[in-house]
């Protein structure tokens, strides 16, 4: 028997039980559906965290002083390593939280100290004014730089500069205003505003720097700045007596070092939610066996005539895995265009760019094919093995 003939007969059988057909695909379109679904979602919210997190730069190293009244660095202290040894800028920053007002406006606020390097090193934009500078270090001034969304809560427009409120128990002057940032930004940060380092630390009382960002002077020379500041920090950092053989009382980490780390679990997630959601694939080719099993038993006639008329063990194999297979396939194709169809819902509705990769496409389509091949030997096989005097009695 040809090819094409085994294949217009497998369509016959499926279209003249459409239904059935549509219901046993069923488990297969949702299969490959969540396949491709979920495991695009995880690649695309990866990839876009992963370029928000390369964005804030590659050639950068966060550091982290522990205990650090006991360990005591300043500003000084950090000029040392600054532009030596692949070391670029250094920039020290201190956290806390306030509440800003205006008038009868008030708001939470994310405050953070910092230095005039810190607009380099955190590639901060300004949209109108200016950054923290020297004078504003040196003397301690009230000055502040607002993010775009603070400035519209609390004075309904941007042109804020030389607007004051009141923070901190302390009356601040808008000298710039940040760049307004995407929603979806892994930094986006709608209540930040900077303050000097100097101003900060003598507001939120620190006396010491526990934690400073540092850019290299390029992504080449990130191990050996990384090593320099180890070394410069080893001299003065003390470790308790009790601490264990690995302490150093300082954490340094880098871009490329959180980006593998991120990777590494997003992988992991992806692969766990690609094989949870194959089991509903698997469930699907149970059912695409059980109802070949049961057209076996209604075509046992048909069966029986065609052997009867000549046709072999191959011929009858054949036809019945090729309409397993179609069936397989069919639905692999409807639950891939279902997933295409949501992913672009999803890009529309959060912002972020999911698409669905080729690389997924092909394999849950073979996917899919696999399994109608698979399980449909076992029915194909079984027709197949059908004596014709035996099917010609079967009522």
């Amino acid at each position: 028997m040809k090819w094409t003939q085994a294949i217009k007969m497998a369509f016959s059988a499926i279209f003249g039980n459409k239904m059935r057909s549509f219901l046993t695909m069923l488990g297969i379109i949702i299969g490959v559906l969540a396949v491709t679904l979920l495991v695009s979602l995880v690649q695309g919210a990866t990839a876009s965290v992963t370029s928000q997190l390369e964005d804030l730069g590659g050639n950068k190293l966060m550091v982290s002083v522990r205990n650090a009244r006991t360990n005591f660095l300043s500003l000084e202290d950090l000029k040392e390593i600054e532009n030596k040894d692949g070391v670029g800028l250094v920039s020290p920053f201190i956290n806390g939280y306030s509440t800003a007002s205006f008038s009868n406006i008030s708001m939470s606020a994310s405050v953070e100290g910092i230095t005039p390097a810190g607009q380099v090193v955190e590639a901060i934009s300004i949209a109108n004014g200016r950054f923290i500078n020297d004078t504003d270090m040196e003397n301690r001034f009230l000055v502040a730089v607002v993010s775009n969304e603070m400035a519209l809560e609390l004075f309904g427009n941007t042109d804020v500069l030389g607007n004051h409120f009141s923070m901190m128990g302390r009356s601040f002057e808008i000298v710039g205003v940040l760049e307004p940032q995407a929603a979806d930004s892994f930094s986006a940060q709608n209540d930040l505003v900077y303050i000097p380092y100097t101003t900060a630390a003598r507001l939120l009382q620190s006396t010491s720097v526990s934690a400073f960002n540092v850019s290299t002077q390029t992504v080449e020379s990130v191990e050996q700045a990384k090593k320099a500041i180890e070394s410069f920090l080893d001299e003065r950092i003390k470790v308790a007596a009790s601490a264990g053989a690995n302490e150093k009382g300082y954490s340094i980490w880098n871009m490329g070092d959180i980006l593998s780390a991120f990777d590494s679990v997003m992988g992991t997630m992806s692969l766990l939610l690609g094989g949870i959601a194959g089991i509903s694939l698997v469930v699907g080719g149970i059912g695409i066996m059980n109802i070949m099993l049961v057209s076996v038993t209604e075509r046992t006639k048909e069966i029986g005539i065609r052997k009867a008329i000549g046709a072999k063990h191959s011929d009858i194999m054949i036809q019945f895995l090729i309409e397993s297979m179609v069936i397989s396939l069919t639905g692999g194709v409807i639950g891939l265009l279902l997933g295409a169809l949501l992913l672009q819902v999803f890009s529309m509705f959060s912002g972020m760019g999911f698409t669905l990769a080729p690389s997924i496409s092909a394999l849950a389509l073979v996917f899919s094919l696999a399994i109608g091949i698979i399980f449909g030997i076992y029915p194909a096989n079984k027709a197949a093995k059908l004596r014709p005097i035996d099917a010609l009695r079967y009522e």
